[in-house]
């Protein structure tokens, strides 16, 4: 469906093409909305930056998650997926993702504060939507800071799950929406792991547009 995230982004920024020209914070979630939420900010002529967000993994299988949280604190916990652990190892998981926001924070945002989000149209971007904890997450943030509106982006997501956020979000843009759909990686060509290295580089370039 997409070549990569580049290419993704692009036509993601051309749907969101109302926010054009007014102001709009593009905030993605990082490694993998990064590129996806560069291209939008480029084409809405928006401001950029990451909103740290981190699923809550399982101890057994670190690539599923039960909940994320977010740089803030705000929290979303998937009652159904989290019953089988206990409140302590729940706390333990927490911490270690609190440790891992600072890094991402010190290291991808070079230790910047989000800038402000009160009053202001919010975008947030992912590369996709599996079970969308760190949306949630992400959504609980903006709304504490008083988002005047809180768009919930991405290329791709299951129906299922694009429903759940036209629930919570004030609006939510999905290009594709397919009925079955097993992973984000199979809706593009070229799907890799993002590093740190091309986070701090797209930053860079970001920096770079607005000397």
């Amino acid at each position: 469906m997409f070549k990569d995230r580049r290419d993704a982004g692009k036509r993601l920024g051309k749907a969101l093409k109302e926010y054009k020209n007014k102001r709009a914070l593009v905030l993605a979630i990082p490694r993998g909305g990064t590129e996806v939420g560069f291209q939008v900010a480029k084409y809405l002529n928006g401001e950029f930056s990451l909103l740290i967000s981190r699923k809550l993994p399982y101890p057994t299988n670190p690539e599923a998650g039960f909940g994320a949280i977010a740089e803030d604190g705000s929290i979303f916990i998937s009652k159904d997926a989290a019953k089988f652990l206990s409140k302590k190892e729940i706390e333990e998981i927490k911490k270690e993702q609190i440790k891992e926001i600072k890094r991402r924070i010190e290291v991808l945002r070079n230790g910047k504060k989000l800038p402000e989000i009160s009053g202001r149209i919010v975008i947030l971007i992912d590369d996709g939507l599996a079970m969308g904890s760190t949306m949630k997450a992400s959504i609980t943030l903006c709304k504490k800071k008083k988002a005047k509106k809180i768009v919930v982006a991405a290329p791709i997501a299951g129906i299922d799950v694009f429903e759940e956020f036209e629930k919570i979000a004030d609006k939510t843009v999905i290009l594709e929406k397919p009925q079955v759909f097993r992973a984000v990686a199979d809706a593009y060509e070229n799907w890799y792991d993002v590093s740190d290295e091309e986070v701090i580089r797209i930053m860079n370039e970001w920096e770079k547009k607005g000397i």
